[in-house]
């Protein structure tokens, strides 16, 4: 995870600016390309502001708007939506901020395991067995819902990291997490409350690795879809640009 986290930032990063190079190559108005950029990734956007609201309400902290419409910020970058909520302590701060991460997570590898069967290529390719992983791969494009579970996978994944501002307050939670945990350990209880943690803990590592799998998974199949459609459309606009000159 620590390797995987920067990794799916990158990644999705550089597919949000790409998708949104095609749209502009293909528009000419960035207001527009912004606008489809919005639709492409809508169900992941949705999932990811109702994650905050849901998260939010279920902490008592009151919300005070939320939206889904795209909107540049002052860097440059593009918000792709917000909730706007009350002034918290920095515990619930981070939990609202993690709440896309968590939901992203559960959704991927819901989609990814149960939805797809993604789950049996990779217990073959673990395995060493190609003849099989390549079997389960055939049985993955034959299914009848594979655009539509692949689209809302694809949009869910690339959505799910949370923004810079929702990591704000992560380091003092790290710092007091790490603070209870040598305390724990000083006065002897850390080995006791251990096992009944680590169950929970591991499971929670294991949802998320999944997730981060499938999509990275995912993101390797699209992005040379993604380079390729960029290209072409750089060589037409080129062409174009020859022809009116």
């Amino acid at each position: 995870m620590i390797v995987t986290s920067p990794l799916l930032l990158v990644l999705q990063h550089w597919i949000s600016r790409h998708v949104q190079t095609i749209f502009l190559l293909l528009t000419r108005n960035a207001d527009m390309a912004i606008l489809l950029n919005q639709v492409v990734f809508l169900p992941g956007v949705v999932l990811h502001e109702v994650s905050h609201w849901v998260m939010a309400r279920i902490l008592g902290v009151r919300t005070m708007g939320i939206s889904v419409w795209p909107k540049r910020q002052n860097d440059g970058s593009l918000r792709l939506g917000y909730v706007h909520t009350k002034k918290v302590d920095f515990i619930r701060e981070s939990l609202i901020g993690a709440a896309p991460l968590l939901f992203g997570c559960l959704a991927v590898a819901a989609i990814g395991l149960k939805m797809l069967d993604l789950d049996q290529i990779g217990l073959a390719v673990i395995q060493g067995d190609l003849g099989d992983s390549l079997i389960h791969v055939l049985n993955v494009f034959q299914s009848a819902d594979l655009l539509i579970w692949g689209y809302i996978l694809f949009a869910c994944s690339n959505t799910m990291m949370p923004s810079a501002s929702d990591r704000r307050a992560w380091p003092l939670v790290f710092g007091l997490i790490f603070i209870v945990g040598l305390l724990l350990y000083y006065f002897g209880v850390l080995s006791s409350i251990q096992t009944a943690v680590a169950d929970i803990f591991f499971e929670g590592l294991r949802v998320i690795a999944t997730a981060f799998t499938v999509t990275i998974g995912v993101d390797i199949v699209v992005i040379p879809i993604i380079y390729a459609i960029e290209w072409l459309l750089w060589q037409i606009s080129s062409v174009d640009h020859v022809s009116l000159s």
